[in-house]
């Protein structure tokens, strides 16, 4: 699949870094380092403006790596960039830990992955199928 973009910003445009990778790292497009405060949230851009076929999204994913050793997240994860959608792409960075966090340009600070989604249709009844889960939630399958 094709998808056109504009590279408004002065990073590489995000590339896959293995053949059966899910995920393209977005870089982050900066003038200067941008500092995180603990629980501090912040739009960080990457300069990229797509244009998606439609049909298809970009969901916009926490790095593992930047989770696990700096408690760096995106905090609507998954972000979703809509295929109608062509204003920068940005990530909501929020930093969960206890000290500062320096996001630097260049950074690799999130993953977008490209998915096919469908549109569905309400349709109001006055009942729904049984089912053997029924209306068991939140913990329910786990719990005898």
């Amino acid at each position: 699949m094709v998808i056109k973009v504009v590279n408004k910003g002065h990073q590489p445009l995000p590339a896959y870094a293995t053949p059966q990778s899910a995920g393209m790292d977005l870089r982050a497009n900066l003038d200067a380092p941008v500092t995180l405060r603990p629980m501090e949230r912040r739009l960080i851009p990457t300069g990229l403006h797509i244009a998606l076929p439609e049909g298809y999204e970009a969901q916009i994913r926490p790095r593992s790596g930047l989770a696990l050793k700096k408690g760096i997240t995106v905090l609507n994860a998954p972000g979703t960039v809509d295929a109608d959608y062509r204003g920068e792409v940005g990530v909501l960075l929020i930093n969960l830990s206890a000290e500062d966090f320096v996001v630097n340009d260049g950074e690799r600070i999130a993953q977008m992955v490209i998915a096919r989604h469908e549109q569905g249709e309400f349709r109001q009844v006055d009942l729904l199928d049984e089912t053997e889960r029924g209306e068991g939630g939140y913990g329910h399958t786990g719990v005898k």
